[in-house]
């Protein structure tokens, strides 16, 4: 259903219908490694978004993270256009880490409609505890900022109320631009994602099964290198 809104102010003497804004979020993939697909669209008039530059903030929580070289790997292949501007340690388990946060650049959606953007990136489960009784871990992402820049004489204040936030102009310059924080209509307002985990009540029979698998691996070891040895004396 579209919804249209119109503004208290006039455009050359002519009511103004503003675009109404929604984002759209989805993940994909299985496992401890998922895609997180987030879509903006906006209804109504598309002048509106003309010459305009849209990004979102993400809030990685602590169970999650994203991986910062994998990251450059697809800016090189022009996949995704992403920045972190925190110190992430991709090695540190849920209980250890904290929430980081993540600037993805949304890239025009055309096959989606004409004033759509979409924004792809990958982001990984950390190493959770073992779980006391369902053998699962839920991690919840919290709907993202949605930041946008326009050209100098754009319209927007006409249309929206918004913050302004300080954030990177790109990907790769390290210049930090004035973007508009707006307001948007979620869909869902949250995602919540879960994975396995082991049972608290296991750990002593996988504690007992991994020191035997090392130590037979060390002894076959040990086998391997003196019966080579033995061979050439």
């Amino acid at each position: 259903m579209f919804f249209f809104c119109l503004t208290s102010h006039s455009i050359s003497g002519i009511w103004a219908i503003c675009p109404e804004v929604t984002v759209t979020r989805e993940i994909f993939n299985e496992g401890f490694h998922r895609d997180l697909v987030s879509r903006v669209k906006f209804i109504g008039l598309s002048e509106h978004v003309d010459n305009c530059k849209v990004m979102f903030q993400e809030k990685v929580p602590s169970g999650l993270y994203v991986d910062p070289y994998q990251l450059s790997s697809l800016q090189e292949h022009n996949i995704t256009e992403a920045i972190i501007t925190d110190m992430v340690d991709v090695e540190a388990p849920e209980y250890l880490s904290t929430e980081h946060a993540a600037y993805i650049f949304a890239k025009p959606d055309l096959l989606t409609c004409a004033k759509c953007f979409r924004a792809d990136i990958p982001v990984h489960f950390r190493y959770h505890q073992p779980s006391l009784e369902d053998g699962e871990a839920s991690v919840t992402l919290q709907g993202p900022q949605l930041l946008i820049r326009c050209s100098p004489g754009r319209t927007l204040e006409e249309c929206w109320e918004y913050s302004k936030v300080d954030a990177p102009c790109a990907a790769n310059d390290g210049i930090i631009c004035r973007w508009n924080n707006i307001k948007y209509r979620a869909v869902p307002e949250e995602l919540t994602l879960h994975v396995p985990v082991g049972l608290h009540q296991h750990s002593s029979v996988i504690c007992a099964l991994t020191l035997l698998v090392t130590l037979s691996c060390s002894v076959m070891i040990l086998v391997a290198v003196y019966g080579r040895a033995g061979l050439h004396i």
